[in-house]
């Protein structure tokens, strides 16, 4: 029993310019699901113009019309919703019974990175964005500017 990752979300592009691309999601039900799924979406920089939610309380099956750039990475966009969703074998009772035995993994290593140089309008927006595109989690920063301009940032991160 199961459903194979590639089924769990579908992503449709328009046949014809200026329609809007059709994000399928069929997985388990949980709380907050629909709401974790436009963030993910949003963060995107993609708008929803159209959204259907149907559930049972154990399942759903969401489907988003979006429209946005052009230059959207849709292959991450759809790890990023696959990660979102339960898993199928958490569907179960079975796996619930068994899943209190599992031990839980253990959370992911925070790495420190240290970075100094002279300060200038949108640094740190910059500096995020190249953390983001090269898919490193951003926990915590710190940021510190001296009088002189020099700027030094710890940027408390994770891998995926």
């Amino acid at each position: 029993m199961g459903v194979l990752p590639d089924d769990v979300v579908i992503i449709r592009q328009p046949e014809k310019e200026g329609e809007p691309s059709v994000i399928t999601i069929n997985c388990p039900d949980k709380t907050g699901l629909g709401c974790d799924l436009c963030r993910i979406v949003l963060f995107f920089g993609l708008n929803i113009v159209r959204g259907d939610v149907s559930t049972d309380g154990k399942w759903c099956y969401i489907v988003f019309w979006v429209v946005g750039k052009p230059n959207t990475r849709w292959g991450l966009l759809k790890e990023r919703l696959v990660e979102a969703c339960p898993t199928c074998a958490s569907a179960s009772a079975i796996s619930f019974f068994y899943s209190s035995q599992i031990q839980s993994p253990r959370p992911p290593d925070v790495f420190l990175l240290k970075f100094c140089c002279y300060d200038r309008r949108g640094l740190l927006h910059d500096v995020t964005w190249v953390l983001s595109e090269l898919e490193l989690i951003i926990k915590k920063v710190k940021v510190s500017t001296t009088p002189d301009g020099k700027v030094m940032d710890l940027f408390f991160l994770t891998d995926t």
